[in-house]
């Protein structure tokens, strides 16, 4: 017995190529490419500053008060947001420790609200 091969549908479907969503790592990308000072989270004396902040800190979210022993979920945040400014960036007086929870939701309002 023989098995008829079956055409498939996908030769009357509209082409899409122009409505996939830009990957993040493009969007990123370009907002590196505009802002330059977000180039310095990716360097060594960034990932050493946020480990001395997380361990100050000793991995407690200083807004709802949680210990994260994953410091992945942990974010290094700037109190006053340092905008470019290379001083307040650097500055680990200007750094707490805050969860990811707390960093996207509470934070965020309340720099939106500025």
């Amino acid at each position: 017995m023989r098995l008829k091969m079956l055409r498939d549908a996908t030769h009357r479907m509209a082409p899409m190529v122009g409505y996939l969503p830009r990957s993040a790592a493009l969007a990123s990308r370009d907002r590196d490419a505009t802002k330059p000072w977000r180039g310095w989270y990716h360097t060594a004396r960034w990932r050493s500053l946020r480990r001395e902040v997380l361990a100050r800190d000793e991995c407690t979210c200083r807004m709802c008060g949680r210990l994260e022993h994953d410091t992945s979920r942990l974010v290094a945040d700037h109190i006053v947001p340092h905008r470019g400014n290379e001083a307040l960036f650097w500055d680990d007086q200007n750094l707490q420790c805050l969860c990811q929870t707390c960093h996207s939701g509470a934070k965020q309002r309340e720099e939106q609200g500025l």
